[in-house]
C-alpha cells in the first residue's frame, strides 16, 4: 500500500517536472517569445537572464546575472508596458546598489542616480535624454557635499560648470561650449581668494591673463603668446 502511494507521489513530480520544463522557453504562434524564459551560460548551468516575455515583449521584472553571479542578479530590469521604458539598477556581486535609473529601448532617459562603493550616500546625478547628458550633472563628495556641478546640452558640456572643495568653496568657475572651454574663468584658492581669471577661446588660453597672491596681482600675461 505504502509502496503503491509514493511511487504514485513519484510519478506525479515528474510530470509536474515535464509540464515545468514545458512552460518555459515558449513561442507564441508567430514564433515570438512568450510567457517565462530562462537562458543559461552556453556549457553552465549558471542563469544569464530570466523574466517574462508578452508576444515577443518584456514585462514586468527580468534578473541578469554575471558567469559567477550564481543566484545574485547584477542587473533587475522592471519593464512597463504602458509607456514602454524600462527602471533599471545595477548592482555589484553582493547585492549593492550601483546606479539606478530608467531606460526607453537602449537609451538611459531621466534621472540617474550612482552611489558611493563604500557607502549607500549618492555620489552622482545627471539627467539624460534620448541616452544624451542634458542639464547639470551633479557629483558629490562622500559626505554628500558638491564637488563639481558640469553643465550638459546634447551630450555635450555647454554652460557653466563649477568645481568645489570638501568644505564647499568654490575653487573653480569655467563655461564651455561645443564641449570647449569658452569665456571667462575663474581660480580661487582654499579660501576662495582669486588666483588666476583669464578668458578662453576655442579650448585656449585667449587675451589677458591675471594672477594674484594673497588678493593682490603679482602678474599678467597675454595669450596667445609671439
Amino acid at each position: 500500500m505504502n509502496f503503491k502511494f509514493f511511487h504514485y507521489i513519484f510519478f506525479m513530480l515528474l510530470n509536474f517536472s515535464a509540464i515545468s520544463q514545458n512552460e518555459i522557453n515558449q513561442l507564441d504562434d508567430q514564433g515570438k517569445r512568450h510567457g517565462v524564459w530562462v537562458k543559461m551560460y552556453e556549457g553552465t548551468d549558471q542563469i544569464r537572464y530570466k523574466g517574462n516575455f508578452k508576444h515577443g515583449k518584456e514585462i514586468g521584472v527580468f534578473n541578469y546575472y554575471c558567469k559567477d553571479c550564481k543566484n545574485k542578479p547584477i542587473i533587475i530590469k522592471t519593464f512597463k508596458e504602458q509607456d514602454k521604458t524600462a527602471q533599471v539598477v545595477y548592482l555589484t556581486k553582493k547585492g549593492k546598489v550601483i546606479s539606478e535609473g530608467a531606460m526607453k529601448g537602449k537609451n538611459r532617459i531621466g534621472e540617474w542616480v550612482y552611489y558611493h562603493e563604500k557607502s549607500n550616500n549618492v555620489m552622482t546625478r545627471e539627467h539624460y535624454v534620448d541616452g544624451k547628458l542634458e542639464g547639470i550633472k551633479t557629483t558629490y563628495y562622500l559626505h554628500q557635499k558638491i564637488t563639481e556641478e558640469l553643465t550638459f546640452k546634447n551630450g555635450i558640456k555647454e554652460g557653466l560648470n563649477n568645481y568645489y572643495s570638501p568644505d564647499g568653496v568654490l575653487l573653480k568657475k569655467l563655461i564651455y561650449k561645443n564641449d570647449q572651454l569658452e569665456g571667462a574663468a575663474f581660480y580661487y584658492d582654499s579660501n576662495g581668494e582669486i588666483i588666476i581669471e583669464g578668458n578662453y577661446k576655442n579650448g585656449r588660453k585667449d587675451g589677458l591673463w591675471k594672477y594674484y597672491n594673497e588678493g593682490k596681482l603679482t602678474k599678467e600675461e597675454t595669450y596667445p603668446k609671439s
